[in-house]
């Protein structure tokens, strides 16, 4: 039995008694808890001990029957009561941790140590010595029974003499033995103390691979598979006799093989993920950072409240920057990170400004750091550079070989395999695998039975599987995540098997899907295979399903040129999903059927054209835009891009000779297959945005977006404890608290709804606008209740009054790691941190009230509203009840952007409604021509001026009735625009701008469409992905 006492240090350091604690369980460790006074609070508990082997003892209401161990933890036990578990936290095998450390040391000497292997042995007679005591105990219990109704001499009675000569034989015995126990217990001390590296990285490497599963339900892993690759790493490493170079050797092979064999099995968004945090759980242990460090790498300034942080100098630092910058400061190494950036921003704001991702030219007060804490820098200020110098401190901490994406090599994969062990293919878009399993298996000359699951294939597939496995061959289960509750019937027949045909295997290839058997996930070989990532690597692919026939199918002059053009194009539309929201709203699965769909569709037209009227390009663009590849598109926006797209590139411009899609993106003059090949790979490996038509600056956005999904992945994994942390600070739980406190102290109280019903009477309760004011302080009041009652809740469970149940661990949680927890979710809106949501609901709450209390605002910050949709049809109403005629039906929303900001509004319009707090992504603002241009470098969003908002009517003779804005605001923008003797002049395009509440570009956050005036045509910023967004937080 093993308890693990909360206070107690960690249990690795006590190596005495985990020796005694393998030589006699029971007793020892009764022994060794009573003897020490620090475990005074739970001596209790070892009273209802003896030394009877068969009773059933009771702690609280858990019964239990020796020999035990216990099973169950802090949080998920019913059994015990709050008291109970506030004494003692019970390990599961004496603590996870120590478990692999000790099997692992002693697995290692076992096989490496053939001198302390026998020693190890010898314990075994130690045990017997044990055993003899029992017999001694029970042989003098004899003596007393046969010495008391005895009369005359003992000599006298053979048999009791025979008795005290065995014990006597046996005293000598077990005083040899116990001599040479002693002996044995303190050299296979040292060797553990020598080799404990070696389980430690074991262990580290164990429970990452195990945390993984967290992050997708398809990464399971077993001990036992883990146990193989740490036997395999003893036995293949290289060989030496100094101890500290064979335990580097292990350790160097263990930690690659076993990054080798899980990142294979990884989709490739999450292999960066887990060897950054490899590199950086490894590197705790070494020492060489500390907790407090990787705490702010993973967590940024996502708890600060930037309400109450001091403001941030300069402009040019986002608010994300400003709060991380400040988090970092904690960190001792930049505790003057904000002295240093106010004195020397010139500094700051060109290696800020640089496009390159190196830092070897950090601002001089900082080139002197090491490559992590460079990285940690670039992390908090640069959030865009996350990713790039995460590579880099990989290759400084694991080696250049970490940061190479493994190779699939089925056939390897396929030798390490045995008859029980399935091979997992984890499907992903546009990549099977099938095809590679047909070309090993003929290259092995080995059958290959293949079944697509699905309804009724069951009855196929256990015919096949008996097959192979009496015969011979390989079974592949396609799409087995179709097949679900054949899959548990597949396992339990391949374990029940005992004779297989040395050739079988069963591979499988399989969806992600949360329901699939863990028993499989845990006992296979996984890997994934997806295609190269690029606009070549997509050439390739499709250029690889092409024939010299098909090249020459006809010889019409239009054939290969647009044959090139729907690849390209079908690569395009691929690859532009990794820009996320900026590429797609939704990210599409186009596919191959689609390209196929596209190019038979082409051949039929080419077909059947009239050589007098040529290519009818209306149809083609129809047909490829809003039917082949437009038939998956669901949004409005996408679809209007992909239309843009066709009208770009299918037109009688394909034919001419100045012809290309971007610089070095042409259309290749060339006839034969292997000439395409080799024009397809001399293209850039590495696409520029502009190829999608999209702004340099969008890089940014992708690399950014990749590092906030990575990071929040590993901040999702990490072990939920309530014990101290690593850096010797406050608790968990304490820090929690004190969050929570400070988060009440400044939670504006409730509305009081008597009061607010009378307010709104007075302003008037019919009006639209107060009526969508009443729904929102509703809104906004429910969330005040919410968040109020659940940190009350907390504290009350964390000091121990109530019970921590699943919604307030989920709560604790989420505050711990500085995101919003769903509970709160559910009724508000969504951010990025808890920081910026609480300064949000503050600030929402401000607006509310002072409406309420000092009327109608002069200008509205339209991203506080909950429903913003409503807010603009309120507005709709209210100006076409202000007009004799007009119809609500015929109404339509216009607008008009300022040249001045929320500070500059002194009056509001005369209708309609001036908003604020727009942000533009993708483009650019002249503010002194009030129109849209190209992006500045580096800088991503850009804040709008105030944009007034109006009402009209298209059916009147003066539609633009009601646009006329307040009558000083018109005089105002008269002076501004004469202070600086420049005329505006009427812009030739509008560009029709989508209006989001939120980055996330999905119909749930669509809320209207606004003119923007420009000087370029709409298509440009169509594919620049211009649009307007309420919060870009």
């Amino acid at each position: 039995m093993i308890i693990y006492c909360r206070f107690e240090k960690e249990l690795e350091e006590y190596y005495e008694f985990r020796d005694l604690w393998e030589i006699n369980k029971i007793n020892q460790a009764k022994k060794f808890i009573l003897s020490n006074p620090e475990y005074a609070a739970i001596r209790s508990i070892f009273a209802d001990f003896d030394d009877t082997r068969d009773s059933i003892k009771r702690i609280s209401d858990s019964k239990y029957v020796e020999p035990f161990q216990y099973l169950t933890d802090k949080f998920k036990s019913s059994l015990f009561d709050e008291i109970r578990q506030l004494e003692l936290i019970f390990a599961k095998y004496i603590r996870i941790h120590y478990r692999m450390k000790f099997i692992s040391i002693n697995d290692f000497l076992k096989k490496n140590e053939p001198r302390l292997n026998r020693q190890i042995r010898d314990l075994d007679d130690v045990r017997f010595v044990i055993n003899t005591l029992d017999t001694l105990k029970e042989n003098f219990v004899l003596i007393d029974h046969t010495i008391d109704p005895l009369e005359g001499s003992v000599l006298d009675d053979p048999s009791l003499v025979e008795v005290l000569n065995a014990n006597k034989r046996i005293a000598i015995e077990v005083k040899e033995k116990v001599a040479i126990a002693e002996e044995t217990k303190l050299k296979i001390s040292t060797a553990r103390e020598e080799y404990r590296p070696v389980a430690i990285r074991g262990s580290i490497i164990y429970f990452l691979m195990s945390e993984i599963t967290l992050v997708n339900h398809m990464y399971q892993i077993s001990l036992q598979q883990f146990l193989s690759l740490f036997h395999e790493s003893m036995l293949k490493s290289n060989k030496i006799a100094a101890i500290q170079k064979r335990i580097q050797n292990i350790n160097d092979y263990l930690t690659y093989r076993t990054w080798f064999y899980t990142t294979r099995g990884l989709y490739e968004e999450d292999r960066l993920m887990f060897t950054l945090l490899m590199a950086l759980r490894i590197d705790l242990r070494r020492g060489k950072i500390r907790h407090d460090e990787f705490e702010v790498l993973i967590k940024g300034g996502a708890s600060l409240d930037l309400n109450t942080c001091p403001s941030k100098p300069f402009r040019w630092l986002n608010d994300l920057s400003w709060l991380n910058l400040l988090e970092l400061s904690r960190v001792k190494e930049f505790h003057d990170v904000i002295d240093r950036l106010q004195k020397n921003e010139r500094a700051f704001k060109d290696w800020f400004d640089k496009e390159s991702t190196d830092l070897s030219s950090l601002p001089e007060t900082y080139e002197n750091l090491n490559i992590f804490h460079r990285f940690l820098f670039a992390r908090c200020i640069s959030h865009d550079r996350t990713i790039s110098e995460a590579r880099n401190y990989i290759q400084d901490s694991l080696g250049i070989k970490y940061s190479e994406i493994p190779v699939l090599n089925l056939e390897f994969i396929w030798e390490e395999s045995d008859f029980k062990t399935p091979l997992l293919g984890l499907l992903s878009s546009g990549a099977d695998p099938t095809s590679n399993i047909q070309v090993l298996a003929k290259k092995k000359n080995i059958d290959l039975f293949i079944v697509s699951m699905g309804q009724g294939q069951e009855i196929l597939a256990r015919r096949y599987l008996q097959q192979t496995i009496t015969l011979g061959g390989w079974l592949l289960l396609q799409n087995a995540h179709l097949g679900l509750d054949y899959l548990e019937e597949f396992y339990e027949t391949l374990i029940a098997t005992e004779i297989f045909e040395p050739s079988f295997r069963v591979w499988l290839t399989t969806e992600t899907h949360p329901q699939f058997p863990i028993q499989i996930l845990q006992s296979s070989i996984k890997f994934t295979n997806e295609p190269p990532q690029g606009v070549r690597a997509g050439l390739k692919r499709t250029y690889g399903l092409i024939t010299q026939d098909k090249l020459e199918y006809i010889e019409i002059i239009y054939w290969c040129p647009l044959l090139y053009a729907i690849s390209f194009l079908h690569s395009i539309v691929q690859e532009r999903r990794k820009f996320g929201p900026l590429g797609w709203n939704i990210p599409y699965e186009f596919n191959q059927t689609d390209w196929e769909a596209s190019v038979q569709y082409i051949q039929n037209h080419l077909d059947d054209m009239n050589p007098k009227t040529g290519i009818s390009w209306k149809a083609l663009r129809y047909m490829i835009s809003e039917i082949q590849y437009g038939g998956r598109i669901t949004d409005d926006r996408d679809r209007r891009l992909m239309i843009t797209y066709a009208k770009k590139w299918f037109s009688d411009s394909l034919l001419s000779s100045n012809f290309k899609f971007y610089d070095n993106y042409s259309i290749p003059k060339v006839k034969r297959l292997d000439e395409y090949i080799d024009y397809i790979d001399k293209l850039p490996l590495i696409d520029p945005p502009q190829i999608f038509g999209l702004h340099p600056n969008a890089n940014i956005t992708y690399s950014t977006n990749r590092a906030k999904s990575m990071l929040e992945k590993i901040v999702n994994i990490q072990p939920k404890e309530a014990t101290s942390n690593i850096s010797g600070g406050e608790t968990r739980d304490k820090i929690v608290h004190n969050i929570a406190s400070d988060m009440l102290a400044k939670l504006p109280e409730n509305f009081i709804q008597h009061e607010v019903r009378e307010k709104l009477r007075n302003m008037g309760i019919l009006n639209p606008m107060i009526i969508f004011l009443r729904q929102e302080i509703y809104q906004i009041d429910r969330v005040i209740r919410t968040v109020r009652n659940s940190l009350n809740n907390l504290q009350l469970a964390i000091d121990g009054i109530i019970i921590l149940n699943d919604s307030l661990r989920q709560i604790l949680d989420s505050i711990y790691d500085g995101r919003v927890p769903i509970d709160w979710a559910k009724y508000s809106w969504e951010s990025s941190t808890l920081g910026f949501w609480f300064s949000e609901l503050l600030d929402r709450y401000i607006q509310y009230n002072n409406w309420l209390n000092y009327g109608r605002p002069k200008c509205f910050w339209m991203t506080g509203f909950f429903n913003p949709n409503g807010f603009l049809t309120a507005m709709r109403q209210e100006v076409t009840r202000m007009h004799k005629g007009w119809s609500l039906d015929t109404v339509t929303i216009d607008n008009q952007v300022l040249r001045l900001y929320k500070d500059d509004i002194h009056e509001a319009p005369t209708e309609g409604v001036y908003v604020y707090g727009l942000y533009l992504e993708g483009a650019g603002w002249d503010r002194k021509n009030s129109r849209l241009h190209e992006s500045h470098n580096k800088i991503v969003y850009v804040q709008m001026p105030v944009i007034h908002i109006f009402a009209i009517n298209p059916s009147t003779t003066n539609p633009q009735q009601g646009a006329i804005p307040n009558k000083k605001l018109q005089l105002n923008q008269i002076s501004f625009r004469q202070k600086r003797n420049d005329q505006i002049s009427i812009a030739p395009y509008i560009y029709m701008c989508p209006v989001y509440k939120k980055p996330m570009r999905t119909d749930l956050h669509f809320i209207t469409m606004l003119k923007l005036p420009s000087n370029d045509i709409s298509e440009h910023w169509i594919l620049r992905g211009v649009a307007l967004l309420c919060d870009i937080k």
